[in-house]
């Protein structure tokens, strides 16, 4: 039996050096979440979704020359959200950190956005704000970690809750470790159909957790259905030294972890997207069964982090949607 246990944080923070910093502005009702550590780390990508926001995600390709990135951007706001990674690429240059290209050093930062345009929040702005929220919350990055409705996750809405900001890790004995780090604002429903029970709290190893799975109302949950309006953005971690062309396979894998806790998901109104990184701290024993652990380890983990992100989402004037905590059913 493979005994598994959350960090001693339950975040993608708990992976070697990994740091995450949030901005947002409750009045807007968005923000933005940034990954780095102090050096450059490996990272790939999988998009599922069927209307992804990005930028820079082709570096990322197996295939692709450049090995090592210096951050990765969570944004809300759409397209301008993508001008998140100016601010932190400013922050990274300050810092004399990026691709050297010999007369100059380019910080590499991929990105991702979700649309929370139609959440309620000020939206009538004359200067796009994200370059600054990517600034800050560069800025901000730490070991500790809020979640909730912060962040990328500030405005994130589901078909029938608040989204928001989660995150988790799961350890394996004293070798591995993966994290995950999501913003949850998706077009489908974190719930059971006509009920407030969470699909992700079925994969939490919790003694106290004592219910079966619920008569459905239907077979089929509420959606959005507003073309483009939707994304669930992730980011998993791992500390075993895999390369790009491993860390694709995961990124992948990682999407069940989408599936698992949200129906429906990766549909063509949905951006979904999953990058998977790696610090490289711990060497790799046997390649075959490590990766195929991790890939599962992955999943739980978006999982988890999704149901965390739910159910840590917090009440704030002029909200459209209630918070899971107060759904009743």
């Amino acid at each position: 039996m493979i005994k598994l246990v959350n960090g001693p944080k339950n975040s993608i923070t708990d992976i070697d050096g990994f740091l995450v910093g949030n901005a947002q502005d409750d009045h807007i009702k968005s923000g933005v979440t940034v990954l780095t550590r102090s050096t450059a780390f490996k990272a790939s990508v999988s998009i599922l979704g069927g209307a992804p926001g990005t930028r820079e995600t082709d570096l990322l390709s197996p295939d692709k020359v450049v090995e090592n990135i210096d951050a990765i951007v969570l944004a809300g706001g759409s397209a301008f959200g993508l001008d998140a990674s100016s601010g932190v690429m400013d922050c990274l240059r300050n810092q004399n950190r990026g691709f050297d290209t010999g007369t100059i050093k380019v910080p590499l930062v991929p990105s991702a956005i979700l649309f929370d345009l139609k959440n309620g929040g000020f939206k009538d702005w004359k200067v796009n704000p994200y370059s600054d929220f990517g600034r800050d919350a560069f800025l901000n990055v730490s070991e500790n970690l809020e979640i909730g409705s912060v962040g990328a996750g500030c405005g994130a809405t589901t078909s029938i809750v608040k989204g928001g900001l989660g995150t988790s890790s799961i350890f394996y004995r004293d070798k591995i470790k993966v994290g995950a780090l999501v913003a949850v604002n998706s077009v489908g429903s974190p719930c059971f159909p006509g009920t407030n029970i969470l699909f992700s709290d079925f994969y939490y190893e919790d003694k106290e957790m004592h219910f079966e799975i619920p008569k459905k109302s239907s077979l089929i949950n509420p959606t959005k259905l507003l073309t483009g309006e939707a994304t669930t953005l992730g980011i998993v971690c791992t500390n075993l030294d895999f390369n790009k062309n491993d860390l694709s396979r995961i990124a992948t894998s990682a999407h069940t972890g989408i599936a698992r806790a949200i129906e429906p998901s990766h549909t063509p109104f949905d951006g979904d997207i999953i990058f998977a990184t790696t610090s490289g701290t711990q060497p790799i024993d046997r390649k075959e069964t490590d990766l195929m652990l991790v890939c599962q380890l992955s999943a739980l983990c978006i999982t988890q982090a999704v149901g965390n992100a739910i159910k840590a989402a917090s009440k704030k004037k002029g909200d459209l949607l209630s918070c899971w905590a107060d759904l009743k059913t």
